[in-house]
C-alpha cells in the first residue's frame, strides 16, 4: 500500500481549511484501511484541519511538489532568491520535503512537526499545503476514531502533532 492510498479517502483541503470535529470521508474505504483498523466503522473522522500557509509557502510547495513528481527533491539553494528567507545555505537544504505519495512509507513523523510543516508537504498539488494532524496520525497507523487531546480546553494542532510524533505507531507496537 502507498502513502497516497493511506490518505486517499480523506476530504481534500486547502491551506487553512478543515475542522477539529466530525469531518465526513471523501469516498469509501480501502481494504487496507479496514484490515489495519484505521477506518473502523465510523462515517467520519476528526482533527482533519490544515494549518494556514502563506502565499510564499504555497509557491515553494508547488515548486517542491513539481520537482518530487519528476523524482527530485527540492534543494533550498535552487529557490528563486525572492522566496528564500534563511541565510543558511549549507545546512538543512532539504527543509521543504513532500510526503512521498507513491512510496510505501513516508519520512519519519516527528514531534516537532507542529513547527516543521515545511518538512511534511501534502503530495497533492491541488491541495497545496502541509499535512493535517489526521494525515500524520494515519501515517503513524492511528485509528481514525482516536482523538488527540489538547493541553488546553481548546483543540490544538500543535498538541496533536506532538502526541502523534512522540508515539509508537500502533501497528508497529502490535507487531512487536
Amino acid at each position: 500500500v502507498t502513502v497516497s492510498e493511506v490518505l486517499d479517502d480523506l476530504k481534500p483541503l486547502k491551506a487553512g481549511e478543515g475542522s477539529f470535529f466530525a469531518t465526513p470521508y471523501n469516498k469509501s474505504t480501502s481494504e487496507y484501511l479496514l484490515n489495519s483498523h484505521i477506518r473502523n466503522g465510523l462515517d467520519f473522522t476528526t482533527q482533519h484541519i490544515a494549518r494556514p500557509n502563506t502565499e510564499q509557502d504555497k509557491e515553494i510547495y508547488r515548486i517542491a511538489i513539481n520537482k518530487w513528481n519528476k523524482g527530485e527533491r527540492l534543494d533550498y539553494n535552487e529557490l528563486p532568491s525572492r522566496l528564500k528567507t534563511h541565510k543558511n545555505t549549507h545546512s538543512f537544504v532539504d527543509r521543504f520535503k513532500v510526503v512521498p505519495a507513491n512510496l510505501p512509507s513516508s519520512q519519519t513523523v516527528v514531534a516537532h512537526i507542529a513547527r516543521d510543516g515545511h518538512y511534511y508537504i501534502h503530495p497533492d498539488i491541488e491541495q497545496n499545503r502541509s499535512i493535517t494532524p489526521r494525515e500524520a496520525a494515519r501515517l503513524q497507523s492511528f485509528p481514525d476514531d482516536f482523538y488527540f487531546e489538547g493541553v488546553t480546553e481548546k483543540p490544538s494542532r500543535t498538541a496533536a502533532f506532538k502526541q502523534i510524533g512522540n508515539a509508537v505507531p500502533p501497528l508497529m507496537a502490535e507487531a512487536a
